[in-house]
């Protein structure tokens, strides 16, 4: 398996957005020093690049399979929630005529706090790095486009797939792109996400399938591919 081609600034994001991809002197000093040292300095220069791009790409890819009969045959993806893009470029990489949407953040939070947040206003992710990995990892720029959260400018077209992986209702609630999911979502389209909550989600969507359950983490999620609002 090739590795993703990462730099410092990638490989530091990364990092903020996939906690896991820390070593055990990394979260040692992040205990320590606090989080504020974490995000600014240590997750920056005391990382070793090709071992987060070797443990990302892994895990990325683990991720895949999850998703990927999901993917097979389709062309529109949005994705909410992305971080650097790595899940995302892999189905681009495995569909020639595939175009991906993005909605993400531009902001990283000065002492970056993980779990629930009601308002969404926690953030880690950089545009332009989001638009540097893509590029670093040969994707032209007709295949995908990049919307900023805050700036409400949503993609108003329907989609095939959408997924939002560890971020719609894992880290904020559903809600908040609810009405906005009516609007994208045609019959047969499929809602990707974890929750924690899934038979919630029996009483909004007509099917509900789970397709990876999370039995070892804190947050005990699972996660479920989604069609037909009723």
């Amino acid at each position: 398996m090739k590795s993703f081609i990462l730099d410092r600034n990638l490989a530091q994001l990364a990092l903020l957005q996939r906690i896991e991809l820390a070593d055990d002197k990394l979260k040692k000093l992040r205990k320590l020093l606090g989080r504020y040292m974490f995000s600014k300095i240590f997750s920056k220069y005391l990382i070793d690049i090709k071992k987060i791009s070797e443990n990302y790409s892994i895990i990325m890819n683990k991720e895949f399979n999850t998703i990927k009969k999901f993917t097979i045959g389709k062309k529109k993806f949005l994705s909410i929630g992305a971080g650097i893009g790595g899940l995302e470029l892999l189905i681009l990489n495995s569909t020639s005529d595939a175009h991906m949407s993005f909605i993400e953040k531009n902001y990283i939070s000065n002492k970056i706090r993980y779990g629930w947040d009601n308002l969404n206003k926690e953030g880690y992710n950089d545009l332009t790095q989001l638009d540097n990995f893509l590029k670093k990892n040969k994707i032209s720029e007709e295949r995908y486009q990049i919307f900023d959260f805050d700036k409400k400018n949503f993609p108003i077209n329907y989609f095939d797939t959408i997924l939002s992986i560890y971020s719609l209702d894992y880290h904020y609630d559903f809600q908040i792109y609810a009405k906005y999911l009516k609007k994208i979502m045609k019959k047969e389209s499929t809602l990707i996400f974890d929750t924690i909550r899934p038979n919630y989600f029996q009483n909004i969507f007509e099917n509900v399938e789970i397709i990876k359950e999370d039995i070892n983490t804190v947050h005990q999620s699972k996660r479920i591919a989604c069609t037909t609002f009723k």
